[in-house]
């Protein structure tokens, strides 16, 4: 499901810098919400917004059908509408955002916001910007007080799986497929597809429900438009289409691949945490759940029909470890010639994306690390053929070094500190690890530091840690 803002070429993080910079004159001053549009015959959601006279159209495109007259797919179209534009304030970022003739209840006001604050955490914090103040002007919906909708089962279970190709997803799918009727979700730019995708996607069999999103062309042209840049919280906006897309489909779930440790903040600056994987974290989960239970009808629809019943979402992972899913993924040998969780698999310039793992990224590094315990030197090998498996180049001790919490830890995807510290410790006991320079080396520091944990803390790793979302009837 990878699509990364097109501004940061796709990877979801700009490259790694000391410092910030600051843009005082690039500041907008307000960001509105126009309008948004479908057309059930071609299948189409248009989604259109202003800064400060500059206008931004974005299109989606999902299957065509009767469908998409129903209240249920306005409600999902109108959640699409309100989280896509988070690509286009950070054009400028401005401090007030009009949401027009958009009215939102109390609880969608204060998701909205926490979804450009926080969502934004990484942005704000590399351009020196404080979006603390961001003002959101908005007319408030009459529906504010609805209880939650709670949606009963009817019939099968039928889940859609928003797949990405790496370790998480494929493990999502392989368990979920044992207890509901499965379609995998993949969101491409127009005739694009990703082989990091479409490789392990053809190993599960499953047949796949695709939605097309076309950007709006300036975005392409940031540097030469003056834009600020950055990471934009995407998993957010690709939930959204995914709740279409299963209503569209009359899917009852879409399930999520987010573990525990999307939840860990990335660092914290001025006493407020910035999360990269905001829109995977449990905060994020929860307050998107709350939206959905308690949607009412659109107020612009002019009418009182019965209230939406829109899927479940959860994350199937969300009291998992990344050591529990490199545990789970090590026994899937059918994926580990296909899966491949590199950035570079999925940069939008189509020549400059990879067919292989580049093994130096920080990807590849945390992806060896978390498969090290429960794959043997040679299958890691086999994986990382083109390159050299990671751990075998000591050149990367210091990327290796930030996972562990010796540095800063990067603005990426990757497993929280104590995981990847149960990673070193676990894999270095292997027996084919034996003498490995780099591997023994950091368990040994891993080992020396007063908050070490011990084999049994990192055999701990592979348990639940905390709650989930999980319905009775997926768990």
């Amino acid at each position: 499901m990878n699509q990364g803002d097109p501004a940061t070429d796709g990877s979801g993080t700009l490259p790694k810098r000391v410092g910030m910079v600051s843009h005082p004159s690039a500041r907008g001053r307000v960001f509105r919400y126009l309008s948004y549009a479908t057309e059930p015959e071609r299948g189409t959601l248009t989604c259109r917004y202003e800064l400060d006279g500059r206008e931004f159209a974005e299109r989606f495109t999902l299957p065509a059908g009767p469908r998409w007259r129903s209240e249920t797919a306005r409600a999902a179209a109108r959640l699409v509408f309100l989280l896509a534009g988070v690509s286009y304030y950070k054009t400028a970022a401005p401090p007030v955002i009009d949401l027009g003739e958009t009215a939102l209840t109390e609880a969608e006001l204060a998701f909205l916001r926490d979804f450009y604050v926080q969502g934004l955490g990484e942005f704000g914090y590399r351009n020196n910007l404080d979006l603390s103040l961001l003002r959101i002007e908005a007319r408030r919906a009459g529906a504010q007080n609805r209880e939650p909708i709670a949606r009963e089962p009817n019939g099968q279970r039928r889940a859609l799986v928003p797949f990405g190709g790496g370790i998480d997803s494929i493990v999502v799918v392989e368990r979920v497929r044992r207890l509901a009727d499965v379609a995998l979700f993949v969101v491409n730019r127009p005739a694009d597809r990703f082989a990091a995708i479409e490789a392990p996607a053809a190993v599960t069999g499953l047949p796949i429900v695709r939605a097309e999103r076309e950007i709006d062309p300036q975005l392409l042209r940031s540097a030469e438009l003056g834009f600020l840049n950055g990471h934009v919280p995407v998993t957010g906006i690709l939930s959204a289409i995914a709740v279409l897309a299963a209503v569209l489909e009359d899917r009852d779930a879409v399930v999520m691949s987010n573990e525990w440790s999307a939840s860990v903040p990335t660092l914290e600056y001025d006493g407020r945490p910035v999360n990269h994987q905001f829109s995977k974290s449990d905060i994020f989960e929860a307050a998107f759940r709350n939206v959905l239970a308690r949607a009412g009808p659109d107020p612009s629809a002019g009418s009182e029909p019965a209230p939406p019943r829109l899927p479940e979402y959860f994350s199937w992972l969300r009291d998992r470890t990344e050591l529990w899913v490199g545990q789970e993924f090590g026994s899937l040998e059918q994926y580990h010639g296909s899966f491949r969780s590199c950035n570079k698999a999925f940069y939008s310039d189509k020549a400059r994306r990879l067919d292989h793992w580049c093994g130096r990224c920080d990807k590849c590094c945390f992806i060896d690390l978390i498969l090290a315990p429960f794959l043997s030197a040679g299958a890691l090998g086999r994986i990382f053929a083109v390159t050299g498996e990671p751990l075998d180049n000591p050149a990367l001790a210091g990327k290796f070094r930030a996972l562990l919490g010796a540095g800063a830890k990067p603005f990426e995807c990757v497993g929280e500190v104590s995981e990847c510290r149960a990673a070193v410790l676990l894999a270095a006991r292997r027996d084919d690890r034996a003498g490995h320079p780099l591997l023994a080396e950091l368990a040994l520091e891993v080992g020396a530091w007063p908050d070490a944990p011990s084999a049994a803390d990192a055999v701990a790793m592979l348990a639940p840690v905390g709650g989930n979302f999980i319905p009775v009837g997926y768990q």
